[in-house]
């Protein structure tokens, strides 16, 4: 039930759906829920993940609980709030009512924050060989295959066969796949030795590959700089100008200058590439709304869809300029602005107070953490790197977990592993699973 005063009441109470419980729905729904408004988000998880941490959880450094929160446990004190796990397979934006899981929902106003997924330029058999990182289970797949490799060498009795199980490769120099990269580098070359009785893990071999001429191409040369020195330090050899032309269950095929070449590796990670959600292709379509090359819905500087004024999208499904004419990146601080200027926007609306102006974003930087002291941060005031950039980037990811217990938990384990440079959940679990 709606709890705003009598005065401000609007004369109905309009039912507000969000479609997908990530940064920008869960601002959306927090901000809407202290107002009173009517809210029911769907998602099909009963969480939401905080992605900039999920490297940690597929390289063992944090386990899942960590990084992740029950949605109604976050949302329980907005009484106005329902969430719902299921998902939505259909929208009838002429009717306005969603199609998912259990049943049929109508709504007034909607919020679509569904985000992307991975890209693998319409080679999508390369999935099964070749996981990415967006979702919790992604992580612990990969985590079952990096520290299921270091196991598997212990077993070997050749040193070259124990070398060659040792070979990671991962695709893509953006801030996901040097993150990942240099998390492997880390586990092999800091935390690992001395744990093993036959294998060596310093031995293990990681290469980052990327198509473009440099790591981190949003960042200053400078940064890409010390970012690549940062790389090499841990045992990470990047290969820059490396298209890859195919994936299979033993390796990669690669072209550099014109000449490929295969390189044999039982482990091989996806960081390069996204596209819309499933949903936020099937509304495209319902709605004839235009698109960009990943796939994102074009909105207009109130994040609305064009011809349907009670539709908007959000975080990084959205294609949006903002005011200023400035595109908003698909960062975590994009999806978390535009969740609130909507929110912000559907009360005003709703109330009949005076709509805000159009969305305007706030660049707070951006930073990558390349292992213990080594990472590299745009703040826009400042650039910064080495230990500096690495205290930097611990605080902000530490306050920008949603829980209070989980910045806790996550500060000593960091303080721990600080101290120690010993890591505590790498646990190999599941079987592989056949992906579809």
């Amino acid at each position: 039930m709606n709890t705003a005063s009598p005065a401000q009441s609007p004369v109905e109470d309009p039912h507000i759906v969000i479609v997908g419980g990530g940064f920008g729905g869960m601002a959306a729904a927090q901000a809407l829920g202290a107002k009173g408004h009517r809210v029911t988000l769907l998602d099909k998880r009963n969480f939401q993940l905080f992605q900039p941490l999920l490297y940690q959880v597929a390289t063992g450094l944090l386990p899942t609980g960590d990084i992740a929160a029950p949605l109604r446990v976050v949302l329980k004190r907005h009484r106005s709030v329902t969430v719902l796990q299921s998902k939505v397979t259909d929208i009838d934006p002429v009717a306005q009512t969603l199609t998912h899981e259990h049943g049929l929902l109508a709504y007034d106003q909607l919020i679509v924050a569904t985000g992307v997924k991975h890209s693998y330029f319409g080679n999508d058999q390369w999935r099964a060989h070749a996981p990415g990182l967006k979702t919790l289970e992604h992580a612990l797949e990969i985590r079952r295959k990096v520290i299921g490799a270091f196991e598997a060498a212990e077993l070997l009795d050749d040193p070259a066969a124990r070398r060659a199980a040792l070979r990671f490769v991962v695709v893509g120099a953006g801030p996901t796949g040097v993150e990942l990269a240099g998390a492997i580098g880390e586990l092999a070359h800091v935390t690992m030795p001395g744990e093993f009785r036959r294998a060596d893990p310093r031995e293990a071999e990681v290469l980052l590959l990327e198509g473009g001429p440099a790591v981190l191409p949003a960042y200053s040369a400078k940064l890409r700089a010390k970012a690549q020195a940062h790389l090499q330090s841990l045992g990470v050899t990047v290969r820059l100008g490396a298209l890859v032309k195919g994936i299979d269950a033993t390796g990669v095929e690669v072209e550099v200058g014109g000449v490929r070449e295969r390189i044999a590796a039982p482990t091989v990670l996806w960081a390069a590439g996204v596209a819309a959600s499933a949903f936020g292709v099937l509304l495209a379509q319902r709605c004839k709304a235009a698109t960009d090359r990943a796939g994102r819905i074009q909105v207009d500087g109130e994040c609305r869809v064009p011809g349907f004024a009670n539709i908007a999208v959000i975080g990084d499904l959205a294609a949006l300029q903002d005011r200023t004419g400035a595109t908003v990146p698909g960062l975590a601080q994009g999806a978390l602005q535009t969740g609130a200027y909507v929110a912000q926007r559907l009360d005003a609306e709703l109330l009949q107070h005076k709509a805000p102006a159009a969305f305007r974003y706030r660049n707070l930087g951006s930073m990558a953490v390349i292992g213990t002291h080594r990472a590299v941060g745009d703040l826009r005031f400042m650039e910064v790197s080495g230990w500096i950039g690495w205290w930097l980037w611990a605080l902000v990811h530490v306050m920008g977990l949603i829980q209070g217990r989980q910045r806790v938990r996550v500060f000593i384990t960091w303080a721990w592993r600080y101290v120690t440079r010993q890591v505590g959940d790498r646990l190999v679990t599941g079987e592989a699973r056949k992906r579809t």
